[in-house]
């Protein structure tokens, strides 16, 4: 397999959804479902499948990450209005070639108010790259190039974002590339004369440590060690292109600068799920939660997706005295109005119910994934269980299907993007779900 397949096939995968999707009719919308932002096409982008990410004053950032094209990719800001609407400010396009393209990661704040992400593509060796922009003081933003990776030892095919520790480095995956051409975690260590240099923290080998790590972000504990997944490798048979349903991993750092790798999970594509895909979430208690694309209920057979039966889960890892991790599953879903295939990750509120969206499942009548996907809500019950209420089955207000992980304000409302295809007013959006 190519060092770029797995990602083409994901982008294939998302543009094929979002094009069933968009023939959706829109009757019957919820009402506490707002459009913020329809995009349109080049001036204001198209098809975000990125996180977004709010500043002190409220405004709204997040990224376009275009299937198609080799230019165009934007970072943009939204800024709320007295009358509820909202204005879209383009920060930055991408002119593709050496700048990256098809940003799907989202963006990160550093303590200086700058903003990073990464591109899947572009840069020096066309394999992707870290980019920054800093604000000026005239309102526009000044691009920079941090790091190119270099398609080989290096790592290539950035899908997911970075995350800063609290000395100012950088920490991120490359799905490809590596010492055996099965992804990387990587580390940015800034250089005095303002340049970065990067580290290898991890190689994947294909082996029980997975392959692939796929667009979510790392995660810090309270300790300073990281947590990711591998989308595939290790146990079980996922996908039809490959084997493997995927781990989660944890690399502690020690005295020394090095970092000791631990799987703390491998899925098996069975009652446990399979191919975890997104940004993880810790609980108080220090347990950590996440969603699958697989696995779980068999209800889900659509060979067309290449994934085995099943239509993912929500999980929970708890750790032991004994440094292992045992493994709750607490929702699989059903497809249907329930929805199927968790492509992103979990949020919790103040009150410790859970949000998270599939981008399967829903109402929408045509056969492939069972619609256009869901918001879902997980309440604890009591009992050790979670009961899950469906918040929005997409129909297409917006446009297309969520691949982003939610975010919540402090009044409870929650903000996501859906993605659309190249077909001129059917280009994805951004919604608030007023709660």
């Amino acid at each position: 397999m190519s060092n770029t397949k797995f990602a083409k096939i994901l982008a294939a995968t998302a543009a094929f959804v979002a094009i069933i999707c968009l023939l959706t009719p829109v009757a019957g919308a919820q009402a506490n479902l707002k459009t913020l932002l329809a995009f349109t096409g080049d001036a204001t982008g198209f098809s975000p499948e990125s996180n977004l990410i709010f500043d002190s004053a409220g405004n709204l950032y997040g990224t376009t990450g275009d299937t198609y094209d080799t230019a165009g990719d934007k970072v943009f800001e939204l800024i709320p209005n007295s009358d509820g609407t909202w204005t879209e400010n383009i920060l930055w396009s991408s002119a593709g070639g050496s700048e990256p393209y098809q940003i799907r990661a989202g963006a990160t704040w550093d303590s200086q108010g700058n903003l990073w992400s990464t591109g899947l593509y572009g840069g020096a060796h066309g394999c992707g790259q870290v980019f920054k922009l800093s604000p000026n003081g005239d309102g526009t933003w000044t691009y920079t190039d941090v790091l190119d990776f270099d398609c080989g030892a290096g790592g290539s095919d950035s899908c997911g974002g970075v995350i800063f520790d609290g000395d100012g480095n950088l920490y991120g995956t490359t799905s490809w590339g590596g010492i055996y051409n099965w992804g990387t975690v990587y580390e940015l260590l800034p250089n005095p004369d303002g340049s970065w240099r990067e580290k290898i923290l991890h190689n994947f080998t294909s082996g029980k440590d997975g392959e692939n790590p796929g667009h979510g972000n790392l995660v810090f504990d309270a300790k300073g060690a990281l947590y990711g997944n591998a989308a595939q490798g290790a146990e079980g048979n996922c996908q039809a292109w490959e084997t493997g349903c995927g781990t989660v991993f944890k690399l502690s750092p020690n005295s020394n600068g090095t970092w000791t790798f631990t799987v703390i999970h491998s899925f098996t594509g069975g009652d446990d799920g399979g191919i975890p895909n997104s940004t993880m979430t810790f609980d108080k208690a220090g347990n950590l939660y996440g969603a699958t694309l697989a696995g779980g209920n068999t209800s889900c057979t659509d060979s067309s997706s290449g994934l085995v039966p099943g239509c993912g889960v929500v999980f929970e890892l708890i750790p032991g005295a004994d440094g292992k991790w045992t493994e709750k599953v607490l929702h699989k879903f059903e497809n249907g109005e329930d929805g199927a295939y968790g492509w992103s990750g979990v949020i919790f509120d103040k009150a410790g119910n859970m949000y998270g969206d599939t981008i399967g499942g829903g109402n929408t009548p045509y056969p492939y994934y069972g619609g256009c996907g869901t918001v879902y809500e997980l309440l604890p019950n009591g009992s050790g269980g979670w009961t899950e209420r469906i918040l929005v089955r997409f129909d297409g207000e917006p446009q297309g299907t969520p691949y982003n992980s939610l975010l919540m304000d402090h009044r409870g409302n929650l903000y996501g993007t859906t993605s659309g295809v190249t077909t001129p007013g059917l280009l994805g959006g951004v919604y608030e779900l007023i709660r």
